[in-house]
């Protein structure tokens, strides 16, 4: 669990505290809803995103869903997804980083992995921060993703 929260910090790049976790856990997880394609896989993730609608994001990721992140870290699973976006997604006073928008600037399909270059802004950024992601779907499920995001990395005003 050290391990998780500690890559967790890493990928928002923010202090998540042990309360903020245990509501993560205690967070229910929500029924799959799967999507009729593999892009409108993408869009669900990126408005649940973009809305920090943890039970939108999480209505996608199956039990074996696997997250790789910029420094190489992964989350495997959907309880360690869910206590991921669970810190992303609280208020940006509390340690989170809600508010942030993704805009997609590009999207291809190399052999079905779905490979999206965005831009993410917010009024707390002092400046856009670029990045991509590679997702690969399944059944209208989210199964993996390999980002470049680094909340390390947000310019922060």
């Amino acid at each position: 669990m050290r391990k998780t929260l500690f890559f967790a910090l890493t990928l928002a790049g923010v202090a998540l505290t042990v309360n903020k976790l245990a509501i993560a856990q205690a967070m229910k997880l929500p029924k799959l809803v799967p999507q009729a394609s593999p892009q409108q896989v993408v869009d669900e993730h990126i408005e649940a995103l973009n809305a920090c609608d943890w039970d939108r994001l999480m209505a996608q990721y199956p039990p074996e869903v696997l997250i790789v992140v910029a420094d190489g870290a992964s989350f495997r699973g959907r309880e360690a997804v869910g206590d991921l976006f669970a810190g992303f997604c609280q208020p940006k006073a509390d340690g989170g980083l809600n508010g942030l928008t993704f805009t997609v600037l590009e999207t291809f399909t190399v052999e079905g992995t779905l490979n999206v270059i965005w831009e993410a802004d917010a009024d707390f950024l002092a400046e856009p921060y670029k990045g991509a992601d590679a997702y690969v779907t399944k059944d209208g499920f989210m199964y993996a993703q390999v980002t470049t995001f680094d909340g390390s990395k947000l310019q922060m005003k």
